[in-house]
């Protein structure tokens, strides 16, 4: 029977061209504005590393002058390096990195291409391993590595194709600022979004890092730097140096289970209470750890002109909905003759409604095929945009199921009352008035 009843919906859609095409282009208009905004919003709001998240966590401590200290408010986002080095070396977690970012020149032995220069990550060595980073040739370095100060470096597939045509470059060396660094391990294709591990870049959407270099030798070679400080007291001289009153160092640890988060929980606080026994810290017990979404909520990672557009397109296809409503409404009901006579001669009132949901879903399959188009013509207007996230603007397989399950929701919904009002018609009255 369902085949039937599409049959009769598209011979009824060619007796009433002009109206059915009113009723598709609003469906099409709200799935399209709807499913380019909702796409927008599920790249930005997604799990980074999906299976391995809530086994992440960043720790926060408040290690600032007692001065214009409020209970209750939130404590630096980094961590000194003094205090990030601690934690390091004590090795509480199951993996723990320290890290912050930079820039680089690089020269190429290759003559041809000029000196340029590339974002840079300055790290120890769990940060591979607990972000699971993948490799196309070689491995990250080890801890031997960070202790020693080795003159060592990760870089990225697209890097190693600039400058070695792609090549396996593990053990070549490559000129980094005023050193020769030796290459470990070359980085296949990574770019978790966000790129949580460091929210001062382009707010986590921008491209990642082409070289990356134990921490350590960072500091040996006075490598530039970038990203937030915050300092506090006498912090004239070097505001990277150990000793330093400033906060610029990222960190994350891998806790692998619940009891595990707990106990580490349990030693920061028992670390704050020391580090104030000890003078170096001057305000009350002030600490945090957040799993990775956790972190990402807190940051609001996605922005909110995404959030209002995203709302905005879903109101939109409200109005879309209504406006189809009415319009098969108007449609259904002009037909109470034809209805009546089906009533007559033995249809339920049950096949009458399904009839009428039939076509009404019908209207939204057509919709929704038209709407696809213009989601992607949407997404592709986003990606013209001067926007840090623009080129993630894509439909995967995912959001192009999204879609279609919208619409079909859409359309029923749009099609519920049309056809419970359109079975209420009373055969008898309609064969009386024929």
């Amino acid at each position: 029977m369902l085949a039937y009843y599409f049959n009769l919906a598209l011979r009824s859609f060619r007796r009433n061209k002009v109206l059915t095409a009113l009723m598709v282009l609003a469906i099409a208009l709200g799935i399209g504005a709807s499913m380019t905004t909702l796409t927008v919003f599920y790249v930005l709001s997604g799990d980074p590393i999906p299976g391995r998240s809530h086994a992440l966590f960043h720790p926060q401590l408040d290690p600032q002058a007692l001065r214009g200290y409020q209970e209750g408010e939130e404590p630096p986002i980094q961590l000194t390096r003094f205090d990030a080095e601690t934690l390091l070396r004590e090795k509480k977690g199951d993996r723990q990195a320290m890290m912050t970012g930079g820039s680089v020149s690089i020269t190429p032995q290759n003559s041809d291409l000029a000196p340029f220069r590339v974002d840079s990550r300055y790290t120890s060595t769990d940060m591979f391993t607990m972000f699971d980073m993948p490799f196309l040739h070689g491995n990250g370095w080890g801890s031997q590595e960070d202790d020693a100060h080795a003159r060592v470096v990760v870089i990225t597939k697209s890097l190693n194709e600039k400058l070695f045509g792609g090549a396996n470059s593990v053990g070549k060396t490559i000129h980094v600022d005023k050193s020769d660094l030796t290459i470990v391990g070359v980085l296949d294709d990574w770019r978790p979004t966000p790129r949580f591990y460091d929210m001062f870049a382009n707010r986590g959407y921008g491209d990642g890092e082409d070289v990356f270099v134990p921490f350590s030798t960072s500091r040996d070679l006075k490598m530039d730097r970038s990203g937030s400080m915050d300092c506090w007291g006498d912090s004239s001289g070097d505001e990277t140096d150990v000793n330093a009153p400033c906060v610029w160092i990222q960190y994350w640890v891998q806790l692998d289970s619940p009891d595990k988060a707990e106990a580490y929980r349990q030693y920061l606080s028992n670390y704050s209470d020391q580090q104030r026994a000890a003078g170096r810290f001057e305000r009350p017990n002030n600490i945090r750890l957040r799993n990775l979404m956790e972190w990402l909520d807190f940051n609001r990672i996605v922005p909110s002109d995404v959030v209002m557009q995203m709302w905005l397109a879903f109101a939109f296809l409200a109005v879309c909905l209504l406006n189809t409503v009415g319009l098969l409404l108007a449609k259904f009901l002009r037909r109470s003759g034809e209805i009546g006579v089906r009533r007559a001669l033995g249809a339920t009132r049950t096949e009458v409604f399904k009839q009428f949901l039939v076509e009404a879903g019908a209207v939204g399959l057509a919709g929704g095929v038209l709407g696809l188009g213009l989601a992607l013509l949407g997404l592709w207007a986003v990606r013209q945009q001067p926007v840090d996230y623009a080129d993630l603007a894509h439909l995967d397989p995912w959001m192009l199921l999204a879609t279609f399950a919208v619409t079909v929701v859409a359309s029923l919904l749009a099609g519920v009352l049309p056809a419970w009002r359109a079975m209420q018609i009373t055969p008898a009255v309609q064969l009386k008035s024929q």
